[in-house]
């Protein structure tokens, strides 16, 4: 992998949003790398912010709503059209959510842990709390702080890298067009590939679950709504 391209999918929460900007910009670099936020379908003042926001601090921004009539989310396009930039350009993959906010060293180091493993397919961060403490969606991980190992469950994309050599070796036009998150089949078609998938507990990120979707707040505080509204509505297809 010859440079980094980190992205970012958005819609609203601008407020989260532009922190998650803010430490992605901050962070500290050896390897070349770009940043691309795309915008999908955020409302027309959100839209202007992040426009002012990608002019101030250099990110790329790509407004979904010049590209696709297909109402949001739109992830998985996002994910096709980041796959083919990051092939073309002979990059590792970094998917940063807007509800995440990195250290400095956390995506040079994602990075360099995944570089440093050939077999790696896909390398995360895992997620904790103001207090530190390790939270959804990598409560699995609890008490194995501090360490880095190869994981069978599936890796969250709230903060993870997907290697050159896995992006190459599948195609995300392969994805189910009628979900709308990828995370889970993309983690165990990476170890169907051939790959493992790493956690990387040293190296926490701070994570406000469902910050970009507060419906899904549901889950924790009224699940019984939260699922009505998930198979009545059709919504968060996993």
């Amino acid at each position: 992998m010859k440079c980094i391209h980190i992205i970012t999918p958005v819609k609203d929460s601008i407020e989260l949003t532009l922190q998650t900007v803010e430490a992605i910009m901050a962070s500290g670099f050896q390897t070349p790398f770009t940043y691309t936020v795309y915008n999908d379908f955020s409302t027309e003042e959100n839209t202007a912010r992040l426009k002012e926001a990608s002019e101030k601090q250099g990110f790329e921004l790509v407004n979904l709503a010049e590209i696709t009539d297909h109402p949001s989310p739109n992830y998985l396009l996002v994910l096709q059209m980041a796959q083919q930039r990051a092939i073309e350009a002979e990059a590792g993959l970094i998917i940063v959510e807007s509800d995440v906010l990195v250290k400095k060293n956390t995506l040079q180091a994602l990075f360099d842990g995944a570089t440093e493993r050939i077999d790696c397919g896909i390398a995360a961060a895992v997620t904790v709390d103001e207090k530190g403490e390790i939270n959804y969606p990598y409560l699995f991980a609890k008490g194995k702080e501090n360490q880095v190992f190869p994981e069978k469950k599936h890796c969250s994309f709230c903060c993870s890298l997907l290697t050159l050599n896995f992006l190459k070796a599948f195609d995300f036009h392969q994805l189910n067009p009628e979900k709308n998150w990828h995370d889970v089949t993309i983690s165990h078609q990476s170890l169907k590939e051939g790959f493992k998938n790493y956690l990387f507990t040293t190296l926490p990120v701070l994570h406000q679950p469902h910050g970009s979707r507060p419906w899904k707040q549901l889950k924790y505080k009224n699940p019984l709504k939260y699922y009505w509204l998930k198979y009545t509505r059709g919504l968060d297809k996993i």
